[in-house]
């Protein structure tokens, strides 16, 4: 039994992992922790980080950007491991997840979608097969039009995977509108698009000489996420320190 602190129990995917662990009979929810949290929970729910005075196997943070240095110090402090799977990070809160690294697990993944982690192996193992026979690289993501970031952590998780792959420096264009010429060949375009209530599609296009390959992934509810922190969660309980991602969760299935 993995016992899960769930930070940001209040929010749509804190919701949704909630679900999930009810019908999971490896893990259970211990402790929610939310300033904003309404409604009925059946786990305790605080409304601060030191007002939890609950024991849990792992911490899963679906929060803000903002409130995730302050959960590393918490978690550095009552010594239990985080699955981090708030987006949007900036420099400061990853400097400060690679010293927590030192002292606790700790979990970080640009998306927790098997299916898409599964495509990022791909694409660092074949991609240079693509590119050495003349293939250009781009990506498009598509999200619903509440998405206040892009591109998407994900497409460049996607591009990153590419870029091992060939092994070669890829300059990354996000826009192709400031100039006017040609595209080169070190160059991976990604393009982000908005609208409606798309969960999330992902889209890697090989262009070649009258054939084109592409690799896509959709999301048609966020309880692909959800499933991923989970098994994220059962991982990384007992993890003393050290920095892990879902590719490390693959090895393990």
């Amino acid at each position: 039994m993995t016992d899960i602190i769930l930070h940001g129990c209040g929010g749509k995917m804190g919701r949704v992992v909630a679900d999930i662990v009810k019908n999971d009979p490896d893990s259970r929810v211990v402790a929610g922790i939310d300033v904003y949290a309404k409604g009925d929970f059946d786990f305790p729910v605080f409304s601060s980080l030191n007002e939890c005075d609950v024991k849990g196997d792992v911490i899963i943070d679906f929060s803000t950007a903002v409130a995730v240095p302050d959960l590393m110090e918490w978690a550095v402090k009552v010594n239990t491991p985080v699955v981090v799977c708030t987006t949007g990070l900036d420099e400061y809160a990853n400097e400060k997840l690679n010293e927590c690294s030192k002292t606790i697990g700790v979990f970080k993944s640009a998306n927790m979608s098997l299916g898409i982690n599964l495509m990022a192996a791909i694409l660092k193992k074949y991609s240079a097969a693509l590119y050495d026979a003349g293939f250009d690289v781009e990506i498009v993501e598509r999200h619903h039009n509440q998405k206040i970031d892009a591109p998407s952590g994900t497409a460049i998780l996607l591009a990153d995977a590419v870029n091992d792959g060939v092994n070669t420096d890829l300059k990354y264009v996000y826009d192709r509108s400031s100039v006017r010429e040609k595209r080169t060949r070190d160059q991976l375009g990604i393009s982000a698009v908005r609208g409606g209530t798309i969960v999330g599609d992902h889209e890697v296009i090989f262009a070649g000489r009258d054939e084109v390959v592409e690799f896509k992934h959709s999301a048609y509810s966020k309880e692909v996420f959800a499933i991923g922190a989970v098994k994220a969660a059962k991982f990384m309980k007992g993890k003393t320190s050290g920095k892990f991602d879902m590719q490390d969760v693959m090895n393990e299935i």
